[in-house]
């Protein structure tokens, strides 16, 4: 059974010799893991989710069974570094490098108001030239034997306080401003477009997603989640399912997201990630026992406390443990539950996968 056929088992319900391994890493994870198996550094891919895409020959040395595609940066519009040292991306987005990350330094529509502001603003454009030229070149050196996510995650809550800014965003959500709706869509019909082309090139997977959950509960209300998030994903999952009817679709949103899974269920979701250990109630036995029929599940490994400060037999102990909850039956993609962090031992990361290979 090679890592496709393993990934294709899984995600139907249907039980493989092993759940199908996927990994991302920050760049600078991904450096000291290649210093210490002596595989050549490479140099991440600008593209809104870097991470998730990047360090692939690392990965499939390492064994992961999964590999992530999504569309990039056009070439005729590439991230900037501005004179004061500020970054620029092509959404107008500011951002200041702190180290290990960069910041938010300015929001390009943090003065919105009306639909004008937004139709004033140049959207970056989904066709745009080379925009796919990537995800094509990696279509072609893993779609045969791995499994292949099409990544289109930060979708119209995210980007659209990306644009404006948290507390602006969430404030005018409540008073139902007049701007929002719109920029929604913009952005909506953007991923709507973007995932489309993955859908055409052959994922297997597209991997959507939006933070809804903080580690103690939902960042809103779920009636304000359903009125005016719900609808929008769940015309989204049509229309990709327009493009193909088999298409499997997984939500990420990190925290707490319990009182909405059932809603996520009825807007056609198949595959529920990352099912983030410490963020409240989001326990592996309820979460099988309770939607095990209706979701896949994909993530699981705890990034905050287990992989940087565990050993390796807690970590070993633990990758086991939720195989066997959530692997049963199939249904599982096992991950950790977001980018490996730079202050993760590389002994633990290879703990992980020699669990994970070996379960």
């Amino acid at each position: 059974m090679n890592s496709r056929e393993r990934t294709l088992k899984a995600i139907s319900h249907r039980q493989p010799d092993r759940p199908p391994v996927y990994v991302s890493l920050t760049p600078q994870m991904a450096e000291k893991l290649g210093n210490a198996l002596s595989v050549p550094y490479e140099e991440p891919i600008d593209a809104m989710e870097s991470a998730r895409i990047s360090h692939m020959g690392l990965l499939t040395r390492m064994g992961v069974d999964i590999v992530a595609i999504a569309p990039t940066v056009a070439p005729a519009t590439p991230t900037k570094t501005l004179p004061d040292g500020r970054i620029k991306n092509e959404w107008g987005m500011l951002f200041r490098n702190v180290g290990i990350y960069t910041e938010f330094a300015g929001y390009p529509l943090a003065d919105a108001l009306s639909e004008k502001d937004i139709l004033d603003y140049p959207f970056p454009d989904a066709n745009a030239t080379g925009r796919f030229d990537i995800a094509v070149q990696m279509m072609k050196e893993y779609g045969n034997k791995y499994g292949i996510i099409g990544d289109v995650e930060t979708m119209f809550f995210e980007m659209s306080w990306y644009l404006t800014g948290l507390e602006k965003f969430l404030t005018d959500l409540m008073m139902e401003a007049e701007y929002q709706a719109l920029l929604m869509d913009k952005i909506m019909h953007y991923i709507i477009t973007a995932g489309t082309r993955l859908i055409e090139m052959g994922i297997d997977i597209l991997w959507c997603g939006d933070d809804f959950g903080s580690q103690q509960g939902m960042i809103m209300d779920p009636e304000t989640w359903r009125r005016v998030f719900k609808p929008r994903i769940k015309y989204m999952f049509t229309e990709f399912r327009k493009i193909r009817s088999d298409i499997k679709i997984a939500w990420h949103s990190c925290g707490s997201i319990l009182p909405i899974i059932p809603d996520f269920i009825e807007a056609g979701l198949d595959i529920l990630n990352p099912i983030q250990p410490l963020a409240h109630g989001m326990d592996p036995l309820f979460l099988k026992k309770t939607y095990g029929r209706d979701l896949s599940f994909f993530g699981g490994i705890d990034v905050q406390h287990l992989l940087p400060y565990g050993t390796p037999q807690m970590i070993g102990d633990e990758v086991k443990r939720r195989i066997e909850i959530l692997g049963k039956d199939g249904g599982y993609i096992i991950a950790p539950a977001h980018n490996i962090q730079p202050d993760t031992p590389v002994e633990n990361v290879l703990a992980f996968f020699e669990a994970a290979l070996n379960p």
